[in-house]
């Protein structure tokens, strides 16, 4: 596994944004998250080493972009040559993770076709709000590997009309990490869960939160508990 943030700092857009962990990060610096700005690491994928070879040595996953947003409006120019190095390194698996798939096609790669083999752009809801406005969006998109995130959840939020015969991966639940953390309910998950095992997608509970409700009881979780507790949970759940 590699992680390759190509530019950094984002702009809050939705509710899931409110307790942005990257804004976190950056506070604890006197940053600005707000402030989009390029990395040293910006063309790490094509990087190499003094012997010619690639740093990043394939086969391998590549967490794209985790202190942004791939499609943010701000990096469009940088997206071009960010595109290019996914189609350069074939031999690597890139995963990035948006709030903003409405701007997908903005300068979409001409090859691009019905997706790159090597790319999984995940969608993230929320909330039924953002899920009701992005999965429609989502789901008309040609992109070859597709998941779902409910992170950070901050509702029940019903599928039916998104799962049922669609080319969904998985969908990933999470409750929210951090001293503001809104609460996440497990029977929110629960419910998640049956609605995507009975529409054939796999299922993950990646985390807690750091305030999560189960029968009835409120628990307050600390930061480094919260995926040991998820895992404990034992309830994730894959199809081959």
């Amino acid at each position: 596994m590699s992680l390759w943030n190509p530019w950094h700092g984002c702009n809050k857009i939705s509710a899931g944004c409110e307790n942005c962990y990257v804004y976190r990060g950056d506070a604890r610096y006197e940053r600005d998250a707000s402030k989009v700005t390029k990395t040293k690491n910006f063309d790490l994928p094509i990087k190499k080493n003094k012997k010619g070879q690639y740093k990043i040595i394939g086969p391998e996953v590549v967490y794209t972009c985790f202190t942004s947003d791939f499609f943010l409006d701000k990096a469009d120019e940088w997206r071009i040559s960010a595109w290019e190095y996914m189609r350069e390194r074939k031999d690597l698996d890139f995963f990035f993770i948006t709030k903003r798939i409405d701007r997908f096609y903005v300068n979409l790669p001409k090859d691009w076709g019905e997706g790159y083999d090597n790319v999984t752009i995940c969608c993230t809801v929320e909330n039924q709000k953002m899920a009701d406005y992005r999965l429609p969006i989502y789901l008309s998109l040609p992109i070859k590997h597709k998941q779902i995130i409910c992170e950070p959840l901050l509702e029940h939020i019903d599928f039916r009309d998104y799962l049922s015969g669609r080319n969904i991966n998985n969908i990933l639940c999470g409750g929210e990490s951090g001293n503001e953390a809104r609460i996440c309910d497990y029977e929110w998950v629960l419910n998640i869960r049956r609605q995507a095992i009975l529409n054939g997608v796999s299922f993950y509970f990646k985390q807690t939160g750091a305030k999560f409700i189960k029968d009835g009881k409120l628990y307050n979780i600390p930061r480094k508990y919260q995926g040991f507790q998820a895992a404990k949970a034992n309830i994730s759940y894959y199809f081959e």
